[in-house]
């Protein structure tokens, strides 16, 4: 992932409305499923059982990251807790994948050595309907809301670049979920109407697969968000020509950069002043430059403006460094 949406933190509210609604809706139908599967002996069922727990137990998590990432910054954590909320993402990804994935593979596998006739399979129905309508209900919500912050972009630069884990986490949990369930239908149906019960491990198979899948993609993006993304490039052109735009500024160097949480970005900005500008003007070139990229781009919470000489890369005396503060958060933890 080399670049970032410029989404604002607005859209923390939408992506937190997203999560709950995914956590209830899969909460009711692991339910369900766990109920169907006990009473027919279904093994794609007790894989979708399966799955719908993990996705459960996903939401929950996702929901103690966006609460720890909004934590105030402490003598322990001085820029903040944003990364709270990738670790937690990835321990999500790690989730799917070996519970979620493989628990359905094992259940597969049990069931094509032992095939075993499936009973009345009217609570499958049953069951597999409910699921459509609320993973349904929920992936709708969390396509709206990513779709939102995407913009005009195409769906797959959108993901590459998103730094929202809490969105497209859930977004890809609920359409595999709907896919598992078209898999149960499928070995279910065929199990019953063929009278042939491998089928039925067939498609706690395909489940296992379609979460191996899943869970792999996601660690790469979450693994990415946690070693720490630099900012998009067309931002940091934007700020270089506002440094630029300092008639007290000689040369921009290429900035530094790194996403500390979806809405916060720390950037170190080398900048080469006019050799002989006295130390007040220093100071008022810098707070200047401060203001103007903090109204410009709300998300860059901490920006060190390093003053450096004419032919050296050896940075000026650390008093010479200028930190744009955190936006300040109010009690929700939001800015």
């Amino acid at each position: 992932m080399a670049e970032a949406s410029s989404t604002n933190s607005a859209t923390q509210p939408e992506s937190k409305a997203t999560v709950v609604v995914a956590l209830v809706a899969n909460l009711v139908v692991a339910a369900a499923k766990f109920v169907a599967a006990w009473r027919t002996g279904s093994s794609a069922m007790l894989s979708e059982a399966i799955h719908s727990t993990v996705d459960t137990t996903n939401e929950w998590l996702l929901l103690l990251g966006m609460r720890q990432s909004a934590l105030p910054p402490s003598a322990e954590r001085p820029f903040g807790h944003g990364r709270e909320l990738y670790f937690w993402a990835f321990v999500v990804a790690v989730f799917i994948f070996a519970i979620g994935g493989g628990l359905s593979v094992y259940e597969g596998y049990h069931q094509l050595r032992h095939p075993a006739p499936l009973r009345d399979p009217t609570w499958n129905y049953a069951v597999l309907a409910l699921g459509f309508l609320s993973d349904g209900a929920s992936f709708v919500i969390a396509w709206r809301t990513f779709s939102q912050q995407r913009g005009r972009r195409p769906f797959w630069r959108a993901f590459r670049i998103s730094k929202d884990p809490s969105v497209f986490m859930v977004l890809f949990e609920d359409a595999a979920a709907l896919l598992g369930l078209l898999f149960a239908f499928l070995g279910v149906f065929l199990s019953h109407y063929l009278n042939r019960p491998e089928l039925d491990g067939a498609a706690s198979l395909g489940i296992g697969a379609l979460l191996l899948i899943v869970a792999a993609l996601l660690l790469r993006e979450t693994k990415s968000l946690l070693l720490g993304e630099p900012a998009e490039a067309k931002l940091l052109v934007q700020i270089r020509e506002l440094a630029c735009a300092e008639p007290a500024v000689q040369q921009v160097r290429p900035a530094l950069s790194s996403y500390l949480g979806p809405h916060e970005i720390l950037v170190v900005l080398p900048v080469e002043f006019a050799p002989d500008l006295p130390a007040a003007q220093l100071v008022e070139a810098t707070e200047h430059l401060r203001a103007a990229i903090r109204n410009c781009h709300p998300d860059v919470r901490h920006v060190f403006v390093q003053p450096e000489g004419p032919s050296t890369s050896t940075s000026l005396p650390a008093a010479s460094v200028a930190q744009v503060q955190p936006t300040p958060k109010n009690e929700g933890g939001e800015a």
